[in-house]
């Protein structure tokens, strides 16, 4: 039996429980008839699940409900990291909205105002994997179907001990369930670069047992593809160029055809953000997702859950909408019928003007300004408005939830993590931004949106990749990762050798041999 933890300063605090909560791979909504061995809140006898496919297959989906982290919750990192880049403010309603986010913004964040749920969740995360791990050997089910749920389990675990990496940097390394009576509190931060080969070697042993492709129901899960997306990204990060180059190569295929994987551009850029009829949504898993995790409004998410790892619906959409959104009421009014939503993330004039000329604009900014000024809308200007919103994202009335939970909370807006034309521009990165096919990559790209090939460089890339993944939640950690984040975000306040990582919260540390980062 794992007991959850009762002192409130241990590493990841009840994550030895760590299940079980979750819904299926395609948009099937909940099923919790996988926690009928659960005898009470405070205790999960292992010993009594993992008995067979259906429970191990439970047990998996636990672990890929930590995806949501990227755009479900108020605490989600999309528009976490997105405000603090240069392309967006904060915005919310004040500048104490979210002291998280805000402290972000202008780089006054500490280990007392840094979300906990950063750190806790992906440790939820990996724990859940680590007990996946362990206990599938054992359960009544075939070998091949064992060696993929492992599989899949050891590329999530290795995902979120990346994005711990890229967070925080000083991280422990915990690769086996915790039990009630390990002095688990004792153990040290790993050296990244021991993480790193950890997280690399895990993936490359995956990938074997892993799908080719996924459809119907399986839709979503870790493919072959996916993994070497991941571990190519991963690459990217440790600085190993050729590996990074190579994986993203079988991942990507000849730039602008169809991969072995499956993978393609779409052919409409705007496409990747619309959201479909409910029943069967067009956009969802196009040909250009790698990663996408899903929301639903089936799971009838509600404010007394919400952000704590069972709620279905993404929350980037609400976030970013503007504040008191009304349309005119004037003949011919083509305004988007929008709900109003929190107003995050608004945009910068820096990145409007570095749009301009680009199809992508329109995609990606939505000029509630303009709309103004023509009589067509009103909305109420909250912090740091500049009339300008993340378009990607833009909860509309037409998507607004008619199930059970309050309609803010269950847009089922997917969002993809890793897409094809994100490991277009890595590849061309990795390989150093000069060549024939760093430049095909690249040229493929832009080709795409209707614009004509610019000589490859690294500057191109880094200013293609802030064109086409803006507001996606990638510049932050592309301008540390370059080491560009001192200048270009010193007028919010980025101090170098500080901010590039973030500050432990304080409650992880006390009665343990946690060390805080430098600088907090």
């Amino acid at each position: 039996m794992i007991n959850k933890m009762k002192n409130k300063n241990f590493i990841y605090k009840g994550l030895a429980v760590a299940f079980l909560t979750g819904l299926s791979f395609t948009n099937m909504g909940c099923s919790d008839s996988y926690l009928d061995d659960v005898q009470n809140s405070g205790s999960f006898n292992t010993d009594l699940y993992f008995q067979n496919e259906q429970q191990s297959f439970s047990a998996l989906v636990s672990v890929y409900d930590l995806l949501r982290k990227y755009s479900g919750g108020f605490e989600n990192s999309v528009t976490f990291f997105n405000a603090g880049s240069d392309d967006f403010y904060s915005g919310g309603g004040n500048s104490n909205d979210g002291a998280g986010i805000q402290g972000l913004n202008n780089y006054m964040i500490n280990p007392n105002t840094m979300p906990a749920s950063y750190w806790r969740d992906y440790y939820q995360g990996i724990a859940r994997a680590n007990l996946l791990i362990e206990r599938v050997p054992g359960a009544n089910m075939g070998d091949d179907i064992k060696k993929r749920y492992i599989a899949e389990a050891k590329v999530l675990r290795s995902l979120y001990y990346f994005e711990l990496l890229r967070m925080f940097g000083n991280i422990p390394l915990i690769l086996k369930s915790v039990k009630f009576d390990d002095n688990y509190w004792n153990i040290p931060q790993a050296n990244p670069s021991d993480v790193y080969s950890q997280i690399e070697s895990d993936i490359n042993t995956a990938i074997p047992d892993l799908m080719m492709v996924s459809s119907g129901n399986d839709k979503g899960r870790i493919t072959q593809g996916t993994a070497r997306a991941i571990l190519g990204k991963i690459y990217l990060y440790d600085k190993k160029m050729p590996q990074a180059a190579a994986q993203f190569a079988e991942v990507n295929g000849t730039p602008g055809g169809t991969s072995q994987y499956g993978y393609k551009l779409v052919a409409n850029y705007a496409d990747l953000f619309k959201v479909g009829p409910e029943l069967s949504d067009p956009y969802k898993f196009s040909t250009e997702s790698i990663l996408e995790v899903m929301h639903t409004n089936k799971g009838n998410s509600d404010w007394g859950f919400w952000g704590q790892g069972k709620d279905e619906g993404n929350s980037i959409n609400v976030m970013v909408g503007p504040r008191s959104y009304s349309l005119k009421d004037i003949p011919n009014n083509n305004a988007p019928d929008i709900y109003s939503g929190w107003a995050f993330n608004t945009v910068t004039e820096n990145f409007v003007t570095f749009m301009q000329g680009d199809p992508r604009l329109d995609v990606t900014v939505f000029n509630a300004k303009k709309l103004v000024a023509d009589g067509k809308i009103t909305y109420s200007p909250a912090f740091a408005d500049t009339g300008y919103f993340l378009n990607k994202y833009l909860p509309t009335n037409a998507l607004k939830s008619s199930l059970p939970g309050p309609a803010e909370l269950n847009f089922r807006q997917n969002y993809i993590a890793i897409r094809l034309a994100d490991t277009y521009l890595m590849e061309a990165e990795a390989l150093g931004g000069a060549g024939a096919r760093a430049q095909a990559l690249l040229d493929a790209v832009r080709s795409r949106v209707g614009l004509s090939s610019v000589p490859v460089s690294l500057q191109a890339i880094k200013d293609e990749r802030r064109r086409e993944l803006a507001g996606e939640g990638h510049r932050w950690f592309d301008l540390v990762r370059w080491g560009d984040a001192p200048s270009k975000l010193a007028f919010k306040g980025f101090k170098a050798n500080k901010n590039e990582i973030l500050p432990i919260p304080f409650n992880e540390l006390p009665n343990t041999v946690l060390k805080q980062n430098p600088g907090y």
